[in-house]
């Protein structure tokens, strides 16, 4: 199971919540049985999604609108179409290793296909060809997040930032670092400077919403998911992370209806009886 974290740097990825296979990393319950979720979830955005796809939120680029259109389309792509698509995108990317175009397509399909040292090893050559490139140094942040170097993501995300006139996107990719390395507070420091830059921006907010997730607030992550999902730029994977969040509290009839807007009947009861059971394992009473 996989959850969209933001446009930053955890994608990861995720869409509708599948039973993950034997390499996926999921939930769990800590020592105060508050939710925790792990590195696995962050790596390419926010959202409910199966293994296919490692990091959807961080996203296929660091940001929403900062990357190509085909990075875009990458983090729609179930796990067949990745497959085929690392295919072509390798081609490209071996007929031009030192195209910048070239080398974050085939490390957005790398990473979403949850092969993050490939990933980071592509992205690790196109910095050192484009060392001042913004765009370049932000997804190797999110390729060094993916791989687990959450030090060296950092700095990278923060070298790619501009002190005087800083980027949202970053500034989101940066709390996203910081809340996998476990500094909450930050974190969410730095998701309000970024709203203070861009209000409303659904990619943070959702961001911020995972925040609380991680340390077991879930009133508060749907909250925040809520006004993500009413806001500009929201997507399938923000209203996928709340029909996520809903359900861990145990309403699952609404966490069903929430996802049946944006998957099939069949998939949406499929994933929340999945959630039924997984945390029924877990000692979680429905709500009422």
């Amino acid at each position: 199971m996989t959850v969209f974290y933001g446009d930053s740097l955890m994608q990861k990825n995720a869409l509708a919540f599948e039973q993950p296979d034997k390499s996926c990393r999921g939930l769990r319950y800590g020592k105060s049985r508050f939710l925790t979720l792990t590195t696995a979830l962050f790596i390419t955005g926010l959202a409910l999604a199966g293994c296919n796809s490692v990091d959807r939120t961080t996203t296929g680029s660091v940001a929403k609108g900062n990357g190509t259109k085909a990075e875009r389309s990458i983090e729609q792509m179930n796990a067949q179409q990745l497959a085929q698509a690392a295919q072509t995108y390798g081609a490209h990317y071996q007929k031009n290793p030192t195209s910048k175009v070239a080398a974050l397509n085939y490390a957005t399909v790398l990473s979403m296909a949850g092969r993050s040292d490939q990933s980071l090893a592509v992205m690790r050559a196109i910095a050192i060809q484009l060392p001042k490139d913004k765009q370049v140094l932000a997804a190797y942040g999110k390729a060094l997040a993916g791989a687990g170097e959450l030090d060296a993501a950092l700095d990278a995300v923060r070298r790619a930032q501009t002190p005087d006139y800083p980027d949202w996107r970053l500034l989101s990719a940066e709390g996203a670092i910081l809340d996998q390395q476990g500094n909450s507070a930050d974190a969410r420091a730095i998701y309000q400077k970024a709203l203070q830059i861009k209000p409303g921006e659904a990619s943070i907010l959702s961001n911020l919403a995972m925040s609380y997730v991680l340390s077991g607030d879930l009133p508060t992550a749907e909250k925040y998911l809520r006004q993500a999902a009413t806001a500009n730029g929201s997507d399938s994977r923000v209203r996928q992370n709340l029909a996520l969040v809903v359900g861990l509290q145990g309403r699952f009839q609404e966490a069903e209806t929430i996802a049946s807007r944006e998957l099939s009947p069949e998939q949406a009861k499929a994933n929340t009886d999945y959630l039924r059971s997984m945390l029924a394992k877990q000692g979680v009473k429905k709500q009422a």
